[in-house]
């Protein structure tokens, strides 16, 4: 039997206020554009399926399956979703994480090449954060 238990429990999903079926800093604080298709198809599977604290267990096989994929491609989908900090993931157990405004400021510093909107360039050109 599997015991479920948080992998990053700072990081503890919850509810954001503006809900929307998915959390729309997904695309706001630009991770949906820093993820394949493939990638971005495991994320809706794993927050379709996970419980109240994210948490879910599904075999590579199934995910496969599910996504109709190969399981070398639902490996790099994972470590896609694990560099960007979208989901923990200990095997056989995946956390889908948090979106803090922290942890997605990190991803912003690392894309470079993300366009900014001109209330963000000025932001950034006042010293503040984009």
């Amino acid at each position: 039997m599997i015991v479920k238990r948080l992998l990053c429990p700072q990081r503890l999903r919850r509810v954001p206020e503006r809900f929307s079926w998915v959390d729309q800093r997904l695309v706001r604080d630009g991770y949906i554009s820093s993820c394949g298709l493939e990638a971005l198809g495991l994320y809706l599977l794993l927050v379709t399926v996970a419980d109240a604290e994210g948490l879910s267990y599904y075999a590579d096989r199934t995910a496969s399956r599910l996504l109709s994929i190969d399981e070398p491609a639902l490996r790099k989908a994972r470590r896609e979703l694990v560099a960007v900090g979208l989901i923990a993931y200990q095997e056989p157990l995946y956390q889908v994480l948090s979106l803090d405004r922290e942890h997605s400021a990190g991803l912003s510093s690392r894309r470079a090449e993300r366009c900014l909107s001109i209330g963000e360039g000025l932001a950034l050109a006042r010293g503040g954060e984009s």
